[in-house]
């Protein structure tokens, strides 16, 4: 399923008062991404590592390069980047596709300033 509105975890650790703040990635819900995004110290970037998901994600246009670049806009000045569906690579979980991912994520996300 899709995330439509934010949602909210809050634990303590004895050094830190943690929120995880679940935001939409849906471009229909940007708003709520926003509002979710604006509160945040840091960001987790989820990007999809299947053929066709990735390239749509990391286009000029895609989700990818909008979420990084409105995390960074919003004052988020710590980002974590996970790859997710590496099952759907091919060959799965092939690790030729990771570097790949990482390599074009990381030159972008330095680029916006992280």
């Amino acid at each position: 399923g899709i995330t439509i509105d934010i949602a909210l975890w809050k634990f303590e650790t004895s050094k830190y008062y943690v929120t995880i703040i679940d935001a939409p990635g849906h471009r229909d819900f940007i708003k709520n991404m926003i509002t979710g995004t604006s509160q945040a110290d840091c960001a987790v970037l989820i990007v999809a590592a299947g053929t066709g998901e990735f390239e749509a994600g990391i286009s000029k246009n895609g989700q990818t390069r909008e979420h990084a670049l409105l995390a960074f806009t919003l004052g988020v000045k710590q980002l974590i980047v996970g790859v997710n569906k590496m099952d759907s690579t091919e060959p799965p979980y092939s690790e030729t596709r990771f570097e790949e991912i990482k390599k074009e994520v990381s030159s972008y996300i330095k680029k916006i300033g992280y």
